[in-house]
């Protein structure tokens, strides 16, 4: 397949609607209605149920769809990739959740720095779930990410450090003066929902709580008393007088890793997990 074919059927695989996927792709829809009828053919399966109702994936089509972002990804991670190598100064991106590690990110940008020779490193701060999407399409090349909130399948990886999580709650709440809380007891809490966080598509899953994008939006809902979270230990530092922490000792352990893909020959990245398994 090429990648052209691939780009078409993603769009009308999301779209399912072939003029929407046609006005998304810039062209008609009469050729791109050719392209994937000559895709299935080559294939020999059907990809998509087309009915006067309205257009849906086959079983064989939801697994292209997902091969073929896969596939789409790797080669625009390899274009960034090549171009950032070839410039005039290389550098190191690393992505890391905004807020997330804070004193590790400090100190390994530190150590690193004072590597002899050591390039420039590009930190970029963002949401929770985007570094493991930025380090799969090459805009960044090493990533903190934390199991089990992030999926590490398809990189190497190295442990830096291992956590017990708590619930931040508003100082005040009954709760707050509890020595402990089970995960259970958080969940049930009508009166003080769990954040709602959006997926790598943008949207947000259904449920009562509030839609966050950060942690400063979490925490001033969480001093309204209008949401808790259960959060890495580690956040403690970030904290007020008007939020209270209580263990949750039945909560999933955190791990902080670090994270590359796997064929890459940088030995700036290779320098840079030193560092950080170093530290």
């Amino acid at each position: 397949m090429e990648t052209r074919e691939m780009r078409y059927f993603v769009a009308v695989a999301e779209e399912l609607h072939f003029g929407r996927a046609a006005q998304r792709l810039s062209m008609a829809q009469p050729p791109l209605s050719r392209a994937i009828q000559r895709l299935e053919r080559r294939l020999g399966v059907v990809l998509l149920h087309r009915t006067t109702r309205g257009t849906a994936l086959t079983e064989a089509g939801s697994v292209l769809l997902r091969e073929a972002r896969n596939a789409l990804d790797a080669v625009e991670a390899a274009e960034r990739r090549t171009r950032r190598a070839g410039a005039d100064r290389p550098g190191v991106v690393l992505a890391t959740k905004a807020g997330a590690s804070r004193e590790l990110v400090s100190k390994l940008l530190d150590a690193y720095a004072a590597e002899p020779g050591a390039p420039a490193v590009e930190v970029m701060l963002c949401g929770p779930g985007e570094p493991e999407s930025l380090l799969r399409n090459g805009r960044a090349d090493v990533a903190l990410l934390h199991r089990p909130y992030d999926t590490t399948a398809g990189f190497d990886t190295e442990d830096l450090h291992t956590e017990p999580q708590v619930v931040v709650l508003p100082a005040g709440h009954p709760l707050a003066a509890r020595a402990q809380v089970s995960l259970a007891e958080v969940n049930d809490r009508a009166d003080l929902p769990l954040p709602r966080w959006p997926g790598q598509d943008g949207s947000y899953p259904d449920g009562p709580g509030p839609q966050v994008r950060d942690m400063t939006q979490l925490l001033q809902l969480i001093s309204l008393g209008l949401a808790c979270a259960v959060v890495p230990e580690s956040l403690r530092s970030q904290l007020r007088d008007d939020h209270a922490v209580v263990p949750v000792p039945d909560a999933p352990a955190v791990t902080t890793v670090i994270a590359w893909p796997p064929h890459s020959r940088s030995k700036a990245v290779a320098d840079l997990v030193r560092t950080a398994t170093r530290l």
